[in-house]
């Protein structure tokens, strides 16, 4: 069963194709030319332009969809960018929408982190406490914006309670029934998410361990994948991804909806680093990441190198 090239790959139990991956993409107002991202090597802030560039190169080697994130130029209390119709990450959904709409699934970060001036996933309230139901009122708001843009898919990200049912039902009031909820159900408040702060300019002091999950919980993720999907979610998630395998697969078991991981910036940023030192195989490790978060259940991986993983998988595209 592993005597040649040809036969592993026919009895293969576990594969990572091209449609299984999704691209996080960052686009920052006001920029003229692409910002390469110290931590993350290969990894930029896009232009407009380039932006338009990256998801188009996605397209053409069959990457499933591109996940937005956009990096205001200003930021107050309410992350008024976030739902400006004019705002950067709405005016680059449309741009790709149009782009690339037809050949893979435009999505959006629905969460106020990138648009605060504090940088917590909601509004807070006067004693310095993230306000979840205030924050439900604000990622509606988000929802129904993104939705206007040409968003097929929304990334909800924050971890307040309720948030599933609470933008489901301001969708479903406006019309956009068939726009998609991608719950970030299992999103813990670990040590991996450094490289996305400096991609996002993050504003936060401090941490978000009163509403993201303690990274020794396992059957707590499993309850609120079960939960989100009780509210309407069409996917749920696992984030970060290589950390939490037993949670992803524990998931995976428990309900009927797609599952999917995110290979979050430190796990990137980790193997980029030992693969300039020359201390591990830099494709052979990413190839390896992507399928044992395959294997433990994911059925999509949002992950910074899914276009190059792609060319990888399909040689000859």
């Amino acid at each position: 069963m592993r005597q040649s090239p040809a036969v592993r790959r026919l009895v293969s139990e576990t594969d990572a194709v091209p449609r299984r991956l999704v691209l996080p993409l960052f686009v920052r107002e006001g920029l003229a030319e692409p910002v390469p991202i110290g931590s993350m090597p290969g990894v930029v802030q896009h232009t407009m332009d380039s932006l338009r560039r990256a998801a188009t190169d996605a397209a053409e080697v069959g990457v499933g969809g591109v996940m937005l994130f956009g990096v205001p130029a200003v930021r107050d209390a309410q992350g008024s960018g976030a739902d400006d119709p004019n705002g950067i990450l709405n005016l680059a959904t449309t741009a790709l929408a149009q782009e690339v709409g037809d050949a893979l699934v435009v999505q959006t970060d629905l969460c106020l982190d990138e648009f605060t001036d504090h940088g917590h996933c909601g509004v807070l309230a006067p004693d310095g406490t993230v306000d979840n139901d205030a924050s439900l009122e604000r990622y509606a708001s988000m929802a129904l914006a993104q939705a206007r843009a040409g968003s097929a898919m929304l990334g909800l990200s924050g971890m307040m309670d309720g948030q599933v049912g609470h933008v489901r039902a301001a969708l479903d009031a406006e019309g956009f029934t068939d726009t998609l909820i991608l719950a970030y159900s299992a999103k813990y408040a670990g040590a991996f998410y450094g490289p996305f702060r400096e991609a996002v300019d993050s504003q936060l002091k401090g941490d978000r361990r009163t509403y993201q999950m303690d990274p020794g919980n396992a059957r707590e993720g499993v309850r609120e994948a079960l939960l989100d999907v009780d509210e309407g979610a069409d996917v749920v998630m696992v984030k970060p991804a290589l950390p939490y395998l037993d949670v992803l697969a524990e998931v995976r078991a428990s309900v009927d909806v797609p599952v999917w991981a995110y290979q979050v910036s430190g796990e990137y940023a980790m193997v980029e680093a030992a693969a300039a030192n020359g201390w591990i195989d830099r494709r052979g490790a990413i190839l390896e990441s992507l399928t044992a978060i395959r294997r433990a259940g994911a059925d999509v991986i949002l992950t910074y190198w899914a276009a190059e993983a792609a060319r990888w998988l399909s040689p000859g595209r």
